[in-house]
């Protein structure tokens, strides 16, 4: 598969040799564990955020989100600098040198003697899952025969679900005993795939030479996204129209131009702009992040609401949430029969309409006293259906559109795309319900955010149904054959 701009003649294109079904078999065993726990850490901190703050006495909602966004914006800004320098120098290599970090970082965040101290270990932990995330595919992809990999892809998207569904009641469970619990539980996986990684992944050379990826980029990405999301977090407490929040979009607009300027022009850029010319690769990347814009707010609201307006504990919170995250394995296995039917775009389409109306039914039924079963279970099921269609179809529908020496910068995009989702989604849930005062105060402060989410899943919709055309043009073009 050719990608329509993109010529470098230092890329190895050919498939690799997969590897024999005992060692794919194993492979994804140690890739599983890996993701695992680097998803797991996303949802067990946001229910472990309402108990840091009472730990870290005086931590406002805002402080404390950089726990969150310190993490996603450096996720997202390496991301593809990780994936780069994998295709360079070998998946096996970086993918265990991120799981080694990221593991080590779990154990400097439970030690955090305060917010400072936590949020800097949390960069060091989003560095390590930025090279793990990227190779964690690629290596999947380099061990899986071609015509397997569709499916390799639903079930390494389907991992993430799996953590969806177990991190709110694991981290429920390990948040009664002490919150620091939420990040030691990443060790002794950590360690355990380390030890098999070393021993059973494809041990296959790098693609690439010459220069390396961009680090100055990389840099310029991370204050561009930091900037856009410190304006929109403080942008209620600083004012819409204060100097600083207007500066700080600003900065945020001028710093991503220079940064895209310097990717055309860089001979290693951290995004290869040509990949975004694929025109099913730019709209399931665009819906990828505008539906993690909504996915992103859903979650860190349903939590909040639970734990604050309802006053559940983190174990109770977590129950509460899992049945829309246990939802989403079955589904995103199970759905690959729709997606032949319907194709990738308009089952994505499909999955953000059902999304839209479980939050839609929160902001309908919602009250002050608690109804779970009629009010908060409804809503959270569509959502689970939803983020079961929409995310493995848009992550298989921007890896098909890419050659296999791209597996791991393509699918870096692609996760990049989505924390760039979910850093803006945060920030707005932070920024609309600000720190409201008595029950009915807050009520309307969640709608504000509801009302949002929803406004982002229709927009991942429409581009999702970009994609549906993109993909219809381009069996066309291919049943016609060269002209």
């Amino acid at each position: 598969m050719d990608i329509v701009g993109i010529s470098n003649p230092r890329v190895v294109s050919a498939d690799p040799a997969p590897a024999p079904a005992p060692h794919r078999r194993t492979a994804f065993l140690v890739v599983a564990a890996a993701v695992f726990v680097s998803n797991l850490d996303l949802f067990i901190v946001n229910v472990a955020l309402p108990a840091m703050q009472q730990h870290f006495h005086g931590s406002s909602l805002a402080t404390l989100s950089w726990v969150l966004n310190g993490y996603a914006i450096v996720f997202a800004a390496l991301l593809v600098a990780a994936g780069r320098l994998a295709d360079r120098v070998g998946h096996r290599t970086v993918f265990l040198a991120g799981l080694a970090v990221f593991t080590a970082a779990s154990a400097l965040c439970a030690l955090a003697p305060g917010v400072g101290w936590l949020d800097a270990a949390r960069l060091v932990q989003a560095a390590g899952a930025a090279a793990l995330i990227p190779t964690s595919l690629a290596l999947l992809l380099d061990s899986t025969p071609p015509a397997q990999r569709p499916g390799a892809i639903r079930a390494w998207a389907s991992i993430g679900g799996i953590a969806a569904g177990l991190g709110p009641v694991l981290g429920g469970l390990l948040v009664e005993a002490d919150w620091r619990w939420v990040f030691l539980a990443n060790v002794p996986v950590g360690v355990a795939a380390l030890a098999a990684g070393a021993r059973v992944l494809p041990r296959l050379r790098g693609g690439e030479s010459g220069p390396l990826p961009d680090l100055f980029g990389a840099a310029l990405l991370t204050v561009a996204i930091a900037a856009l999301a410190v304006s929109l977090v403080q942008g209620d407490a600083w004012g819409w129209g204060s100097a600083r929040v207007l500066g700080g979009l600003l900065a945020s607009a001028l710093l991503t131009a220079t940064f895209l300027r310097r990717s055309a022009r860089h001979p290693a850029p951290i995004v290869e702009l040509p990949l975004l010319k694929v025109p099913s690769f730019a709209a399931a990347n665009t819906a990828a992040l505008l539906f993690t814009v909504a996915f992103a707010g859903m979650l860190l609201t349903s939590v909040l609401w639970c734990q604050e307006a309802w006053g559940y504990s983190a174990l109770r919170t977590g129950l509460a949430i899992a049945p829309g995250p246990l939802l989403v394995p079955p589904v995103a296995l199970g759905s690959a029969a729709l997606v032949r039917r319907l194709g990738p775009g308009r089952l994505a389409a499909l999955g953000t309409l059902l999304f839209a109306g479980g939050v839609g039914w929160w902001t309908a039924t919602i009250g002050i006293r608690p109804g779970y079963a009629t009010e908060l279970l409804p809503g959270m099921l569509l959502t689970g259906l939803g983020v079961g269609l929409v995310l493995p179809t848009l992550i298989g529908a921007a890896a098909a559109a890419l050659p296999p020496a791209r597996f791991a910068t393509g699918s870096a995009v692609t996760t990049m795309a989505r924390q760039i989702g979910a850093v803006v989604g945060v920030a707005l849930m932070v920024s609309l319900i600000g720190t409201p005062h008595g029950p009915q105060a807050e009520l309307d402060a969640f709608r504000r955010g509801w009302t949002a989410v929803i406004a982002a899943v229709l927009l991942a919709g429409a581009a999702a149904l970009v994609l549906a055309a993109a993909q219809r043009r381009a069996t066309a073009n291919t049943a016609a054959g060269p002209e």
